[in-house]
């Protein structure tokens, strides 16, 4: 996969940063989107000449099909799309606003639309590519306080199928991640500050421990690999076993 070029959005941090890490020691030109410019850049310096960065909020979504071809135009191709940017919102369901829904399902959902459907056209163009979407637990079980996050990574999970069965014909597979309670600073915070839920997390996972950011990284690297050449359309849960614990 050496002369392959990747888009991570988000992928400047958390899983975002582990899934770009990976795709940089496998030889893969790996292109960074996200909205912080100065962590991009830091990020871009470590990681050496096959990472490089486009600052993007994801949330501008009109903005979005004129990065994918500043991408095309600098680069001719696009083999890999990750799509793992993305924002939560915690908060009781009848306090959630209008606004607040459609902002979470702005960025998690509505973009990854776009930049899917832009990324697919330079694609068919090149005769082929990988899209792998990173969904959630929140889409497997009920989990209260996030609604609008839910229902974004719900919306992802159908949308993985369904362009998988559109594209794959096209030489274009599309799969999905769903990781289960990984360890971020993002999740150690929420967790650290809820006991409770903590508790109920560890005691519904059978391995007993949370994941790793390089254990959603190597799930991402295989279904972009030749050694998943004949994988589309699935929802891969990396979650020590959450999803199916009592």
């Amino acid at each position: 996969m050496t002369s392959k070029i990747a888009i991570v959005t988000g992928g400047a941090s958390g899983l975002g940063l582990a899934i770009t890490k990976r795709f940089i020691a496998s030889g893969i030109k790996t292109i960074m989107i996200g909205r912080t410019e100065e962590n991009l850049k830091i990020m871009a310096a470590e990681l050496g000449s096959l990472c490089t960065y486009k600052v993007m909020n994801m949330d501008n979504q009109a903005g979005i099909p004129a990065l994918i071809a500043e991408i095309e135009n600098e680069y001719s191709q696009i083999d890999i799309l990750v799509n793992n940017a993305g924002i939560n919102l915690k908060k009781d369901f009848t306090e959630v606003s209008d606004d607040e829904f459609q902002r979470v399902v702005q960025t998690n959902l509505n973009s990854v639309f776009t930049i899917s459907r832009e990324v697919t056209k330079c694609m068919l163009a090149k005769g082929g590519g990988c899209i792998i979407n990173i969904s959630s637990m929140a889409a497997h079980y009920g989990i209260p306080y996030v609604i609008a996050y839910t229902a974004a990574k719900t919306g992802i999970e159908g949308m993985t199928k369904a362009m998988a069965v559109e594209l794959s014909p096209k030489g274009i597979r599309v799969n999905c991640v769903a990781p289960g309670f990984i360890k971020t600073n993002m999740s150690s915070k929420a967790l650290d500050s809820d006991p409770e839920r903590k508790q109920k997390v560890m005691s519904r996972t059978p391995m007993g421990k949370l994941g790793e950011p390089f254990d959603i990284a190597e799930a991402v690297y295989f279904l972009s690999s030749d050694g998943a050449k004949y994988i589309t359309g699935v929802i891969l849960p990396v979650d020590g076993g959450n999803s199916i614990g009592f």
